[in-house]
């Protein structure tokens, strides 16, 4: 096996950890909205869960995803690419509520879209930084 195809094997394994944590992190993510979308309303309830997640995603993302150490610049550049996705998030969020669709699914809907845009900006946070 040549240094190329070490790298190949690398990503692949890289993206099989990424789709792990991004699933942990979705779950989380969720299961907080849908505790929380029953007693407030399903912005604020969408939000709370999208920090809660973020939280755990940071530290999965640098511990098990990436092997990389945890710190200020990386940390600050992942809530900042997290800003973006958040922006996208409840963008998508509120165009299939107003759509008709339900505050159940609304959410999956979402996740179906901004799991791709979130690695390739984590990815450069993890990468870059």
């Amino acid at each position: 096996m040549n240094k190329s195809d070490d790298a190949g094997h690398t990503d692949i394994k890289e993206l099989a950890r990424f789709c792990i944590v991004g699933l942990t992190a979705t779950a989380i993510h969720y299961v907080s909205y849908l505790l929380l979308q029953s007693f407030m309303l399903p912005n604020i309830a969408y939000t709370l869960g999208f920090i809660i997640s973020l939280a755990c995603n940071f530290v999965l993302s640098a511990k098990f995803t990436f092997r990389t150490r945890m710190s200020l610049l990386r940390g600050g550049g992942f809530v900042m690419s997290h800003l973006l996705n958040y922006l996208l998030h409840i963008a998508l969020f509120n165009l299939l509520l107003w759509c008709g669709v339900s505050k159940i699914i609304a959410p999956i809907g979402v996740y179906a879209v901004v799991v791709p845009v979130n690695f390739i900006l984590v990815r450069l946070v993890f990468r870059k930084l």
